[in-house]
């Protein structure tokens, strides 16, 4: 059981990881992650939504929606549960933490439309009918937003470095972004069966 919930948790932010990997949330990886303080913050956001969206829409999935056979009605229901969660961690940064509230300026309520949140909760759903429980699910979306951060704190070193690099001028701006991003994902390819030879699966 422990080594499942380790597997499951290392493979999220490794093999796994939502942006590197599966490429989502892409916006407000390429959109916040010019500042570390800012990528932090809204990966610390994000990591907060993903677990508390999962630990929400996995029961009242299995246990109000399935039992229902209104299973069809997820992703309405998903997506209305993260907007509410959205908007209760706003209120808190918009009175605790005001500096960072406006950092992350309109990427904040976009976490309501970021589909690495919604991609965790369901994707949790897809595989909880194989080997995911409850604790899996919590785990890996947990893992997930661990591996959000590593991605977004990676992403906002590369970005800083290519501020003083000596850049062709054809590739200034978007295109050198989207080419670093792409070797960053690339790198990820290194942890390809890395999780499974360090716990003996497979």
């Amino acid at each position: 059981m422990i080594k499942s919930l380790i597997a499951v948790f290392l493979a999220a932010i490794l093999t796994e990881n939502y942006v590197l990997a599966k490429f989502l949330g892409i916006c407000p990886f390429l959109g916040v992650s010019k500042k570390l303080n800012t990528a932090v913050g809204m990966s610390a956001a994000v990591t907060f939504v993903m677990v508390l969206a999962t630990a929400v829409t996995y029961p009242i999935f299995m246990y109000l929606l399935v039992p229902a056979g209104l299973d069809y009605l997820q992703t309405i229901v998903f997506i209305l549960i993260i907007a509410g969660l959205v908007q209760l961690v706003e209120i808190v940064l918009k009175k605790y933490m005001r500096v960072l509230y406006r950092s992350l300026g309109i990427y904040l309520p976009l976490i309501t439309t970021n589909c690495a949140v919604l991609g965790v909760t369901m994707l949790v759903i897809e595989k909880s009918s194989e080997t995911y429980g409850f604790g899996h699910a919590i785990v890996n979306a947990l893992g997930a937003g661990i591996g959000f951060l590593v991605a977004m704190v990676m992403f906002a070193g590369v970005r800083s470095k290519l501020e003083t690099a000596d850049i062709p001028k054809s590739l200034k701006g978007l295109p050198i972004t989207l080419v670093a991003a792409s070797l960053v994902s690339l790198s990820f390819l290194g942890f390809a069966g890395l999780v499974d030879n360090m716990l003996g699966i497979g």
